[in-house]
């Protein structure tokens, strides 16, 4: 019986002090057998030694010739997974805040054929980091703006820690959201009628570089991110419903 392909996503934009201890924590788990596990950094041009490391320690990575951002250094890994035949990509953050160890939580409902996207969520057994207040208003608001475009209920649709299979893999590859991908990529899986799963996994802190999403800016990115989403929503109803004439 043929192994299962698993490409880890690390997108890393300055985070030269977690991604060797991140690669190593990635190897060092001993997975079910069934799984064949590949780490892929997606170096986004970064301008600290985080692409000096990852050469030096002859870890599998892509250099960026240019800053995409978090959506084009994902998407950049999805479009790699795809074309390498890969049956599952996982998106993992390059900052060490998702334990490799929660990894086969994630995996195993795509395994078993339920679900065709899996999302990490903080929010269900309420264990780990749990992020600060303010972020989880905008996750909650994210919460209801998904209820109420696709019903589809995410309670931590911000989490960056999810798996997709070869469904997911290929829409992904053509279209993928660039600033903030998160929130709008569930409604782009919900319109295109794959089965979403979230499950309880644990966080911790990022344990090294600065979020790009600071405080003072939470606003904002609710803000622009309720816009992306909504405009997503309307194009997609709209080609959905032009497609059928």
């Amino acid at each position: 019986m043929s192994k299962v392909k698993v490409a880890i996503i690390i997108p890393c934009f300055n985070e030269q002090d977690s991604v060797l201890n991140l690669y190593n924590e990635i190897k060092s788990i001993q997975y079910s057998s069934d799984f064949l596990v590949e780490p892929i950094f997606i170096n986004d041009c970064s301008t600290d030694a985080t692409k000096t490391i990852l050469f030096q320690n002859n870890i599998h990575h892509i250099n960026l010739p240019v800053n995409l951002g978090i959506g084009g250094a994902v998407q950049t890994g999805f479009k790699y997974a795809f074309k390498n035949n890969f049956d599952i990509a996982v998106q993992m953050d390059g900052d060490g805040q998702h334990p490799p160890s929660e990894l086969e939580k994630i995996l195993l409902p795509i395994v078993n054929n339920n679900a065709d996207v899996v999302i990490g969520s903080r929010y269900i057994s309420k264990e780990g980091f749990q992020s600060s207040w303010l972020r989880r208003v905008g996750i909650n608001y994210f919460k209801w703006l998904n209820k109420q475009l696709v019903g589809v209920i995410v309670n931590d649709s911000t989490s960056g820690y999810r798996a997709i299979n070869r469904k997911a893999l290929e829409i992904v590859s053509t279209y993928y959201p660039d600033e903030y991908p998160e929130p709008e990529t569930i409604i782009l899986y919900a319109l295109s009628n794959l089965n979403i799963q979230e499950v309880p996994v644990v966080m911790r802190e990022r344990q090294g570089g600065v979020s790009s999403i600071r405080a003072y800016k939470t606003v904002y990115y609710m803000f622009k991110v309720t816009l992306g989403t909504i405009f997503l929503y309307i194009r997609l109803k709209f080609n959905a419903k032009h497609s059928k004439l």
